[in-house]
């Protein structure tokens, strides 16, 4: 769009009811115009192949139907579509010059209640997730159905699809993506639609191809004085006429995502029960996959986008690597043996970020000590102490607790079938023999990542803590010395030893750490990828 429409859409007199402000959002595809009281959505004159928006007739066609299928799930939010017109003064919605695009126009929904927000602050309840479950299954079970619907449902569809995606995500190699994670995604895909082509064609016959929403993620549920669920896909049949499975995958991909996967079992047991579909849960990781490719495709289009300025695309740019990464992560967790992985460092070494990386790839808990340390000793996670070093909250007694604490929690995992990561410091021989031990009894492979970096790195990461009001640890470089004096370092005899160099890139250590532990699918290609990397 000429700058000089974007520039005078940003004037207050340029809306027809009066407004303080004016904000320009933009995505790939659209431009957003937010007042005080309402959203105004222009369409972007683009053609990505899977829409086309690059003829006036087409964005107001597009508007139109983005405002008669949003209407579905959110229909006092939708007000219609208007017209944008120009003027001696600029681009406006009111007045009678020529008519020069097309907006949709929406009343503006509080960014504080969005889902992805109120999640980030811990303010979304399991009543409020089960509240958005039987909503979605609702809908679900009054969608349209049968007909030409049915055909997106078949397994011919569903190739072209990932076909298509795999085309369009391959311009993103070595910018968003690896090849070897595109390799491994694409192996396990065609693997899974061959083993399943009778489960594919029993959803068609049982009824579970409607027309969904095809766009349920965290940033498009606002939880308001309803439920609000917004922007749907209007501009692709195919995206939206699917299978309920994948409809419900996304918003369970972005719980993963953002770390809040423990609310995907209380999504679908509410789920399931409204919409009378307990077969759901053998198709969503197939799903979850295809719609974190999907994802970090939308982001990774971002990059090239004239309009969207440098700041916001190396943002687009780390979420894109995050879901490219998160959907290979769904191949590999796969073929994990049940394992417990503790960290094992001295202070600023590495291991939280590892610890972290690591189990959101394999998608597993996470136990951290700072955390269990803070909740037994009641102080709020993010608060400094500045005990001196083994007393306090630091004093052996406290240590035993909270290594008891997390003992208890990995017990209980392995117990349950589940592998877990465990993020302490584990300077002690002892400590580390304990936690083996519990994984022996459970028949769970033990794995010690150790993490080790320049002790001056060590000290820049200590000081720049000190100054993170954030930051959980309590590590401070004055206590580095005596923490080094006591640490045993472990060996080989202990478990399966994974050494980590943190000044590495984080995402080079993951693969190293996986290649170790010979994960059986996508371990050679990983190895492989990294040999020729190397060469």
């Amino acid at each position: 769009m000429q700058q000089s429409i974007l520039k005078s859409l940003q004037k207050p007199d340029a809306y027809p009811e009066p407004t303080d402000s004016v904000r320009l959002l933009q995505t790939h595809v659209s431009f957003l115009f937010i007042t005080d009281n309402f959203v105004y959505k222009i369409k972007k004159p683009v053609d990505f192949g899977f829409l086309n928006f690059t003829t006036v007739d087409r964005r107001r066609f597009f508007c139109s139907e983005e405002v008669r299928l949003n209407r579905r799930l959110c229909p006092e939010i939708y007000l219609g579509v208007v017209e944008l017109r120009e003027s001696p003064s600029g681009a406006n919605f009111r007045g009678e010059g020529n008519v020069i695009d097309y907006a949709v126009k929406m009343k503006r929904l509080p960014e504080e209640r969005m889902l992805d927000r109120m999640l980030a602050e811990g303010k979304v309840t399991e009543a409020d997730i089960r509240r958005i479950a039987r909503i979605i299954a609702s809908f679900h079970l009054n969608a349209e159905r049968g007909g030409a619907i049915d055909e997106f449902g078949g397994s011919a569809s569903i190739r072209r699809n990932w076909a298509e995606n795999f085309r369009q995500i391959a311009e993103f190699v070595n910018i968003s993506l690896t090849k070897t994670d595109l390799e491994i995604i694409m192996r396990w895909v065609g693997t899974f639609m061959e083993a399943n082509e009778a489960l594919f064609a029993k959803r068609v016959s049982d009824g579970f191809i409607r027309d969904c929403d095809g766009d349920i993620h965290l940033e498009n549920i606002c939880l308001a004085s309803s439920v609000f669920i917004f922007d749907c896909i209007e501009f692709n049949d195919s995206f939206r006429y699917i299978d309920t499975a994948a409809d419900i995958a996304f918003l369970l991909m972005d719980l993963d995502y953002h770390g809040k996967s423990n609310y995907s079992a209380v999504f679908l047991d509410e789920y399931a029960a409204i919409s009378g579909d307990p077969g759901v849960r053998r198709l969503l990781e197939f799903y979850k996959i295809y719609r974190a490719i999907v994802r970090g495709k939308v982001e990774s289009l971002k990059l090239f986008d004239p309009d969207i300025p440098e700041t916001d695309k190396c943002i687009a740019q780390g979420k894109a690597r995050r879901y490219f990464r998160l959907a290979r992560g769904y191949v590999i967790r796969q073929e994990l043996p049940p394992a417990l992985i503790i960290t094992c460092g001295l202070m600023g070494s590495g291991k939280s970020a590892i610890a972290s990386a690591l189990a959101f790839e394999l998608g597993l808990e996470i136990i951290s000590s700072d955390a269990v340390r803070k909740g037994l000793g009641k102080i709020p996670r993010y608060t400094r102490n500045l005990d001196e070093y083994g007393k306090g909250l630091y004093a052996p007694a406290f240590t035993e607790a909270t290594c008891l604490e997390m003992l208890s929690g990995s017990e209980q995992a392995l117990q349950a079938g589940r592998s877990i990561v465990v993020d302490a410091t584990f300077r002690k021989k002892g400590d580390r023999a304990r936690f083996g031990r519990i994984s022996a009894r459970y028949g769970a492979q033990f794995y010690i990542v150790q993490t080790f970096c320049p002790e001056n790195t060590i000290k820049q990461r200590l000081d720049e803590r000190s100054r993170n009001p954030g930051e959980l640890s309590d590590g401070r470089w004055e206590l580095f010395n005596q923490q080094k004096e006591e640490f045993e370092s472990p060996g080989k005899e202990e478990g399966k030893l994974i050494c980590i160099d943190t000044t590495r890139p984080i995402y080079d250590n993951i693969d190293y750490i996986l290649q170790d532990m010979e994960i059986a699918y996508g371990t050679q290609i990983l190895a492989k990828g990294a040999a020729s990397s190397e060469s």
